[in-house]
């Protein structure tokens, strides 16, 4: 497995004149140019907390 470290940033956003947080996760280029990497560009993810292992998990969206 392929392993490196990424960030988690938030750029706040105005929308409708109020401020709102938006985050977004970082997966650098090696992890994605890797051919295990299941995701494409603009492809839509399921995203859910495990909270027992503290895990963030990122799956293919149905």
């Amino acid at each position: 497995m392929l392993a490196t470290y990424g960030k988690l940033i938030n750029r706040p956003t105005q929308t409708g004149g109020k401020m709102y947080d938006k985050f977004f996760i970082y997966v650098p280029i090696e992890i994605v140019r890797d051919s295990a990497f299941p995701f494409k560009s603009n492809e839509r993810v399921k995203v859910k907390i495990n909270a027992e292992n503290k895990q963030l998990i990122i799956e293919k969206a149905p």
